[in-house]
């Protein structure tokens, strides 16, 4: 990899990092389902004008924003809302890996390799270390909804390998348009969990700080994070790529533990450290299994 696409690679890792701090932020002025809505507004407007509708049907586009838009955030931002801290939902929300293996063996018909049964119990372990011995830095609700959040991610992730089996699509086309389609859900639901009182108050108080935080998410996160990201998968191998994003938890819990004072107990960190270890064999193992050179009896 050159050394100014190492650059990118590494920004990507900082943005995404840090942007579990910034939700964090955005959460102490903004309700959890209203700041969803206000993510996607930024994302599509006014990129929805200058991109054209992606070349694939509305029912593809609305299982694609409904999952990795819609759910997958709203699930987050909750989870974060109510009680899950920001250093440890960078990191539980990458069992998005786990779910999009599921998925897909029900959905694609994939088959299990041998290293995925390996990655899938250390990563299993390392999640209930870290749901079990939080003594009290994480809650039971914000866990199982960033789980929730993840799992809505791996389905994403199986019905974007879908639309991209059967479709040529632009990826921004997709972002912006995919960001449509959560919009008008995300204030539906802010009105009907979080009151229409609520919403009109956080609004006639909307400070700068939950401004930066929205532009951060819609801007930075998403079209320059995902933008990157695509230009690094479109120049380089997937599998040389994809294992850079384990790196996102670990600048997650570094920037929470710095600018948000969050220090995860020593039976996390081992967990934490065995879910990246389980990941990394999934990402790798199969590399290393074609590797490995055929021994004669």
């Amino acid at each position: 990899m050159q050394a100014k696409d190492k650059c990118l690679a590494a920004l990507v890792i900082l943005c995404w990092g840090l942007n579990f701090v910034v939700i964090k932020w955005g959460l102490d002025g903004i309700p959890p389902l209203l700041l969803g809505a206000l993510r996607f507004v930024g994302v599509v407007f006014p990129a929805i004008l200058l991109v054209p509708k992606p070349t694939i049907p509305w029912r593809w586009l609305l299982a694609y924003g409904g999952t990795i838009s819609l759910a997958q955030f709203a699930f987050l931002f909750s989870a974060m809302k109510f009680g899950m801290p920001a250093g440890m939902a960078s990191l539980v929300l990458q069992s998005q890996v786990v779910f999009t293996l599921l998925f897909a063996m029900i959905w694609l018909g994939e088959r299990w390799q041998p290293h995925h049964w390996v990655a899938l119990p250390l990563a299993g372990a390392g999640l209930y270390l870290i749901a079990t011995h939080g003594e009290g830095n994480l809650t039971l609700l914000g866990f199982v909804l960033t789980l929730c959040a993840s799992a809505c991610w791996g389905l994403g992730n199986v019905i974007n390998r879908q639309i991209g089996l059967r479709y040529q699509v632009a990826l921004p086309s997709l972002i912006a348009w995919g960001g449509l389609v959560p919009i008008v859900p995300f204030l539906a639901l802010s009105w009907l969990f979080e009151g229409p009182a609520l919403i009109v108050h956080s609004l006639q108080q909307f400070s700068w700080k939950g401004l930066l935080c929205v532009l951060y998410l819609s801007l930075v996160a998403t079209w320059l994070g995902y933008g990157l990201w695509g230009r690094l998968l479109m120049r380089y191998p997937v599998a040389q790529v994809a294992p850079l994003s384990l790196l996102v938890p670990c600048v997650g819990m570094v920037t929470a533990a710095i600018l948000l004072d969050e220090h995860p107990t020593p039976l996390q960190w081992l967990g934490s450290a065995l879910v990246l270890l389980g990941f990394l064999v999934h990402l790798l193992g199969g590399r290393l299994a074609l590797s490995k050179p055929l021994t004669r009896a």
